[in-house]
């Protein structure tokens, strides 16, 4: 296995993870949409803020690993 085999492994493993972070932040926002005006909805948006900012930057992880 060459070097940029193994980068895109790791690249497609990243991949698996931003999808599974993306579903949580959905998770997150459905929560969030059921009762905008609770302390739930409040901490699901801020979760869900979170979870996006990971998402962005596995994202830019994975890319990386793909593009030498």
């Amino acid at each position: 296995m060459t070097d940029q085999d193994r980068f895109i492994d790791l690249a497609d493993r990243l991949d698996a993870i931003e999808e599974e972070i993306r579903d949580r932040a959905y998770e997150q926002l459905a929560a969030a949409v059921r009762d905008p005006d609770s302390e739930v909805a409040r901490e699901a948006a801020a979760i869900e803020k979170r979870l996006n900012q990971a998402r962005r930057a596995v994202a830019k992880a994975a890319a990386a690993l793909r593009n030498p």
